[in-house]
């Protein structure tokens, strides 16, 4: 997929050279004179990165960044001919992302477009990551609480879907009641362990081929299949 690079710089000559670097390293470059310009692309095209100039004509780019920040974590990179301290970490406080004095050495901008790329997408993959359990056919959601099975979303009480969350979380490993019970109900809690075999019994019922087992006298684990 080609990633489209957002350029609002005003300074012709800037424009041409950092449109080429970006185009030979395989971006696709939109370039605009003006924020106004960069807000509308935003609004019916938006890029996957913004290289973003601060003085500019009309809205400057202090506040384009401050507006697209808070619409967006898409990576900004601030090229500014302003080098003073209070700039820069006024740019960064806004939401730039990294701040680069004119004038600058376009290998060196190319060179923190592909960090930035890297590590903002890293990120994203890391927070899918983080925010979904799979065990061969089951694939738990943690932020939306969703549960699927086989290709097909179930709906869960509380209780099951903490129950199934944990035992995705610990493949093969085999809990006790009484774990159970304390992982899922609390230690506070002082009915029978009767409520585990419940559970298990109802989250079998609705999902028929779940490789949840039972470890006799003991407790239950959900088995995951080695490759």
């Amino acid at each position: 997929m080609t990633v489209h690079i957002g350029l609002v710089e005003d300074d012709t000559n800037i424009q041409n050279i950092v449109s080429a670097y970006l185009k030979k390293e395989g971006y696709q470059t939109t370039i605009l004179d003006n924020a106004e310009d960069g807000w509308k692309l935003w609004e019916n095209n938006p890029p996957d990165m913004w290289i973003l100039d601060i003085m500019l004509p009309g809205m400057d780019g202090y506040e384009f960044c401050k507006k697209i920040r808070n619409e967006s974590d898409v990576p900004i990179i601030i090229i500014s001919a302003k080098d003073e301290e209070i700039d820069k970490i006024l740019g960064l406080e806004l939401g730039g992302d990294d701040y680069l004095t004119k004038p600058f050495s376009p290998r060196e901008l190319i060179a923190r477009v592909k960090r930035l790329f890297k590590r903002s997408t890293s990120g994203r993959q890391d927070d899918i990551e983080e925010d979904r359990v799979k065990v061969d056919q089951l694939l738990v959601y943690k932020n939306e609480r969703r549960v699927f099975f086989e290709g097909d979303e179930f709906e869960t009480t509380s209780k099951e879907y903490d129950m199934l969350l944990l035992l995705a979380e610990n493949p093969n490993r085999a809990f006790s009641r009484e774990e159970l019970l304390m992982k899922i109900w609390g230690n506070d809690y002082f009915g029978s362990d009767r409520a585990v075999d419940d559970l298990i019994k109802r989250i079998r019922k609705k999902m028929g081929n779940i490789p949840l087992e039972t470890v006799w006298g003991f407790g239950y684990r959900l088995r995951k299949d080695e490759e």
